[in-house]
């Protein structure tokens, strides 16, 4: 493809205009979503890594309290994503049919759903913030300086929910360039105003400019969803409770939302070895390498989705083949990617670490860490695209299955091992995340070219 060819495609997929997937060119089709999927989540990556850049200013307590409630509210993303994931794989499916009015009605009763969840999880999260740090093995000043910043992060659970929820509908339909704009307005809002209310507030401030900007990119969302001129347009009619279509949803995200969980208390149980065995300064050096990971995973992420949403809309189409050529294409631009990066990871690590902490033992640990994460980078790459695009096609119980025998009955139980009987604390848990992961990608690999997704019908 010439350079010409390259920014001509660019521009027409930042445009959000309405395109067919299920006909013409697979690499085109692939770059027409992955170029703006992919620049959706390269600004939440700087989102995260500015957000830990601006608190580790603060000190190591401040980043553990950061980095522990991430862990746990990663819960709350979890059940974003199983919500987005069953949204996106039933809207797709539906633009697929050429129904775009089931399409709408389909976005609408996940968003009934997200309100009731998130309700929930709010009152949970901001009644017992001091108690879930205390639950991830923090100490008392982490717990006394960092309950604010949980409290106001669980308050925020609905616009947590429903950036991701929309932005699956989006997805689904194919307009991926809405849901990068939505989240690079939540993200630059944050960009902006993290060092201005962590000046006034503290650690507190962090939460604030978290939750603002996500609210400013739901803002966006919304309007889009009720006055755009997108294939999904919700109306009046779309809001009526219908058990048929909930009950489908529900059944295609809770497995969605489970393999989430599942993935994210794996990372809490490593979160609270390493702060168990090696301390605070090893939790932060975690804590700053984990941004870093998710700076890199999450744009390998926004490739793999393009996968999601081929997969769906070309099922809906009947167009079984090219479903699953659109994987292994996806899979092959994910690979070469995650390749680069782990090169990066395993040569410039210290660089890295030492832009976000000048303290020595949080140098020492953070190293360590993104080394051993990265040692894997392109299993990670591999497994994203598999996993998505079993979840595109609405098989979302296979990958659930996977993770749940990849993370806890393997990665927990090696994490454990490897850092208390075989004594090599932080180091332990640190290797046992890219030996699962490697599993995860192969697993993934297998299943889906076993082909039982073509079959399964939302």
């Amino acid at each position: 493809m010439s350079l010409k060819k390259i920014i001509q495609i660019t521009k027409e997929s930042l445009n959000g205009e309405n395109h067919d997937f299920t006909t013409g060119s697979i690499r085109r089709a692939v770059f027409l979503l992955a170029v703006p999927m992919i620049l959706e989540l390269s600004l939440e990556s700087v989102f995260a890594l500015v957000d830990i850049f601006f608190v580790g200013k603060l000190g190591e307590n401040a980043i553990a309290s950061v980095g522990l409630t991430e862990s746990v509210i990663t819960i709350v993303y979890s059940i974003a994503m199983g919500l987005s994931v069953a949204a996106g794989a039933v809207v797709a499916r539906r633009v697929g049919e050429k129904d775009a009015e089931g399409a709408a009605h389909a976005g609408a009763q996940s968003l009934i759903i997200a309100f009731i969840i998130s309700a929930l999880l709010t009152a949970a999260g901001m009644v017992y913030s001091g108690d879930i740090l205390a639950m991830m093995g923090a100490g008392k000043e982490v717990v006394a300086g960092g309950a604010i910043f949980t409290r106001i992060m669980f308050g925020g659970s609905l616009v947590i929910i429903l950036i991701f929820l929309i932005n699956g509908i989006f997805r689904g339909a194919g307009n991926a360039a809405m849901t990068m704009k939505s989240l690079w307005i939540a993200s630059l809002v944050n960009i902006v105003l993290c060092p201005i209310l962590i000046h006034f507030f503290g650690l507190k401030g962090a939460a604030m400019a978290t939750v603002t900007g996500r609210s400013m990119g739901v803002l966006y969302q919304c309007y889009h969803l009720v006055k755009g001129n997108g294939i999904v347009k919700l109306k009046m009619l779309h809001w009526r409770f219908d058990g048929t279509v909930i009950k489908t949803l529900i059944n295609t995200a809770w497995p969605a939302t489970l393999q989430f969980i599942i993935a994210s208390g794996s990372w809490i149980v490593v979160a609270r070895l390493v702060a168990e065995t090696s301390g605070t300064a090893a939790s932060a050096g975690y804590q700053i390498a984990i941004r870093n990971v998710v700076f890199f995973i999450l744009p390998a992420w926004g490739l793999s989705n393009a996968a999601a949403t081929l997969v769906g809309q070309n099922l809906g189409a009947k167009q079984i083949h090219r479903a699953e050529k659109s994987v292994t294409i996806t899979a092959k631009y994910n690979a070469a990617f995650m390749g680069v990066v782990m090169l990066i990871f395993l040569f410039f690590s210290d660089r890295i670490i030492r832009f976000f902490t000048t303290d020595a033992e949080v140098i020492k640990y953070g190293v360590r860490a993104l080394q051993t994460f990265g040692s894997a980078y392109i299993f990670y790459g591999i497994g994203m695209v598999m996993t998505q695009a079993l979840n595109g096609a609405g098989d979302t119980k296979t990958p659930t299955w996977i993770n749940f025998v990849c993370f806890w009955l393997l990665q927990i139980p090696l994490a454990w091992y490897l850092a208390k009987p075989l004594q090599m604390h932080a180091g332990g848990a640190f290797l046992s995340i890219p030996v699962a992961e490697t599993v995860l990608a192969l697993a993934a690999w297998y299943f889906f070219k076993r082909g039982k997704w073509k079959e399964i019908k939302v």
